[in-house]
This record gives structure tokens, C-alpha cells and sequence, in this order.
């Protein structure tokens, strides 16, 4: 199995997972974000499907998938680090909630690549680091769910001159952010079977 093949929809569907911590945990002024209940009605319906929604993809996103590997490597070449790609890992304890991070880096780091399509954002990397900030909980999640020491946060970016092409963030774990996903994961979860529960009800009823 490899990430985005057939079978890693499938294990991923309904759950928890590393790009989904954001919407998870966006707020407003007022409280939770949209984005949270959009969330959270579709890991309903993807265990009530078992196959994960199609969602929204963009050229900007297209573009990232397509260099990941690329950034992978120039992250290699840079650092001497063998990277270890894998497929998804659930958490040891906590059901439907896992990651697929972009690679395992020897027994301690995770890696996770961004290639953006703005060159004005790759350029903000390089300069203060702001793509950890901008992915934060993605990349706590995935600390979260590995129990790694560090996640090196890559952007990358062949546009730019040898040499300016990756910007490297590396990220340790955050107890007080992993304990406030743990919280919101449970809480969420249960809004999730409360809307299966609800959606059985009027498919039998219909």
C-alpha cells in the first residue's frame, strides 16, 4: 500500500487523521470554526460509507502532491538523512485517529513537506519559519500520534535559486497541545457517533 492508492483512502476513512487536526481545531472569536462541523459530519459519513469523502482539490494543492517526492529527496541530499516512507499509522490507543506523515527519519524524527504554489510563502519560510506555524497542528498531531522526539517541517520550493530551495523547521512536541487534541478528539468523536446515530435513524426510517 502506498499513500493515496485505494487502500490508504480506505484505512484513513472516518478518522482522525494529520491534515484533518486543523479543521479539528480552527476557531473563531465566537467559538469553533465551520470547519470543524464540516469535519466532523464527514467522518460521519465516511464510517457510514467506510470510503473517505472526495474533497476539494485545487491546482495549488495538486502541485504539492506532485513535488513531495522531489522535496523528499532534496531534503536527503541536504541533510545525509534516510528517509522512510509509510503508509498510514493509527494511535496505539485512541481509535480512529492516525497519521501518514511524509516520511520516518531513524528512530526519532518525522518529516513533512510543503510545496507551495505562492513563491511569497516559500520565501516566508526561509526567512522565519512561519510554514511550522501555518501547519502547526498537523505537525503536533503527528508528534501526537507517533510519539517522536522531532518533526522536521520542509518547504521547498524548485523555483528558487540552488541553495534557497528548502527551508527547514524542526518542531518538538508541544504536552499542552497534544493534551487539548486528546481533549477535542474525544469530545469530536462523540459528535461523530452522535450523527451516525441520527443518519441510521432516518435511513431506516425513510
Amino acid at each position: 500500500m502506498t499513500q493515496r492508492d485505494a487502500a490508504w483512502f480506505r484505512m484513513r476513512a472516518g478518522k482522525f487523521s494529520g491534515s484533518r487536526f486543523s479543521d479539528l481545531m480552527a476557531t473563531t472569536r465566537s467559538g469553533p470554526a465551520a470547519s470543524r462541523r464540516n469535519l466532523i459530519v464527514l467522518l460521519a459519513v465516511e464510517r457510514l460509507t467506510g470510503t473517505c469523502v472526495e474533497t476539494y482539490s485545487n491546482a495549488a494543492m495538486q502541485r504539492g502532491i506532485e513535488l513531495e517526492d522531489e522535496g523528499r529527496q532534496a531534503y536527503e541530499t541536504h541533510t545525509g538523512e534516510l528517509v522512510e516512507q509509510i503508509d498510514f499509522v493509527d494511535h496505539a490507543s485512541i481509535p480512529m485517529c492516525g497519521v501518514s506523515p511524509d516520511g520516518l527519519i531513524g528512530d526519532v524524527g518525522v518529516l513533512e513537506v510543503k510545496c507551495p504554489a505562492s513563491m511569497a510563502k516559500h520565501a516566508d519560510a526561509l526567512v522565519d519559519g512561519s510554514h511550522a506555524t501555518e501547519y502547526a497542528w498537523q505537525l503536533q498531531g503527528q508528534l501526537f500520534v507517533l510519539r517522536r522526539a522531532w518533526v522536521d517541517a520542509v518547504s521547498y520550493d524548485p523555483r528558487f535559486p540552488e541553495g534557497l530551495r528548502l527551508a527547514i523547521k524542526r518542531v518538538y512536541p508541544d504536552k499542552d497541545a497534544h493534551a487539548k487534541l486528546e481533549k477535542e478528539i474525544a469530545k469530536a468523536d462523540a459528535e461523530v457517533r452522535e450523527y451516525i446515530e441520527q443518519f441510521q435513524a432516518l435511513k431506516a426510517a425513510a
